[in-house]
């Protein structure tokens, strides 16, 4: 395993984050806490130091396992969670960006944790209802009080991340390090605003679900057992196993069968490839999982690979991005001079500069 340095802070994670939204089984398909510990201790014991978690993940038994293994190592560890998501039913006050959600599940979450800090404490959701002037400034005061150590957010848009870290830096707070976002390759629409956005601002980027809620492991497209058959008539999962889904699950196991690897492995090496700003989160239920997943760690697929699995699950970037892309409009904002112009220097402007 090697480190990263987490956006422009000199904070080192690990290149594989584990998420832990699987600890614990109150919501009826998480891991029980034998198998939980497992996990942690493979993803660990091959040098991962990056835990993800949230007050909310199974009713908040993810936090208090996530404490209790991390307890005899906690000073190797760069433990991260989330605040946002309601702590109380019928409250709603608890819940949501605002000072005082932030501040009680704070308190909450390092009790959870049996900590005396944070070292990374994400902003799970944008409530669409507080400030973001009230989000930063309170962030700061837990930073300056030392109950966490950095901030990073989750599920924003990019105007608002970008308005928030400009914010941040005119007024002296702790801006955002890291950007946690929902990407893969049955998922790439971040491509058009957030990650161009986080390139230009230096902030780390941690895609959330890169196996595509497991239409990538290509178990969907093989016909599997009785949890895949479930999964095919429940409502929630329909949207996943789409045509479009099932066809780039496909070309993923293509390449798979070609590299003598695991389809979840091409995935993960897939997002990987994307620049060395990308630290993929990925978690299982199963142990088996875990180590198949690492694997993809010494996995580098070809460019002709790379380009089959670019071309299978392409989105369109939409407007403004595919006009001001155009060759048309490029060559006349450029005078004419667009391809003589050096570009790879200037930092923020997406993979597809080059004419379409």
């Amino acid at each position: 395993m090697r480190y990263k340095l987490l956006g422009k802070s000199g904070l080192r994670v690990s290149e594989l984050c584990l998420g832990t939204m699987t600890f614990g089984e109150e919501w009826g398909w998480g891991s029980s806490r034998d198998e939980s510990r497992r996990i942690f201790d493979a993803y660990t014991g091959a040098g991962g130091n990056f835990i993800d978690t949230a007050n909310m993940y199974t009713n908040g038994t993810s936090e208090k396992m996530v404490g209790e293994f991390a307890a005899k190592d906690r000073g190797r560890l760069v433990i991260a969670t989330k605040y946002t998501f309601p702590i109380r039913e019928k409250d709603p006050n608890s819940g949501g960006n605002h000072r005082k959600s932030l501040v009680q599940s704070v308190e909450r979450s390092l009790a959870s944790l049996k900590l005396d800090y944070i070292d990374l404490l994400w902003v799970h959701a944008w409530d669409e209802l507080t400030p973001v002037e009230e989000v930063m400034r309170a962030l700061d005061d837990l930073v300056r009080a030392g109950k966490i150590l950095y901030v990073g957010v989750s599920d924003f848009p990019a105007w608002l991340v970008s308005r928030a870290n400009t914010l941040a830096e005119f007024k002296g707070w702790t801006p955002f390090v890291a950007l946690q976002i929902e990407y893969s390759l049955v998922q790439r629409t971040p491509e058009r605003d957030l990650i161009p956005m986080a390139r230009a601002l230096g902030i780390s980027i941690t895609p959330w679900s890169p196996l595509g809620g497991g239409v990538l492991t290509g178990k969907y497209n093989n016909g599997g057992g009785k949890d895949v058959k479930e999964a095919r008539l429940s409502k929630q999962w329909e949207h996943l196993l789409s045509k479009r889904n099932l066809a780039i699950a496909g070309t993923a196991l293509d390449v798979a069968r070609e590299t003598g690897r695991s389809a979840s492995q091409v995935a993960l090496a897939w997002i990987r490839a994307q620049g060395p700003d990308m630290i993929p989160i990925f978690g299982s239920r199963r142990l088996a999982q875990i180590k198949d997943n690492m694997a993809c760690l010494d996995l580098a697929l070809t460019p002709a690979q790379l380009k089959r699995l670019d071309e299978a699950s392409a989105v369109d970037l939409g407007f403004p991005h595919d006009f001001i892309s155009s060759d048309r409009i490029r060559e006349m904002l450029s005078a004419g001079t667009f391809d003589q112009t050096d570009k790879d220097h200037i930092p923020g402007l997406r993979p597809t500069i080059s004419p379409k």
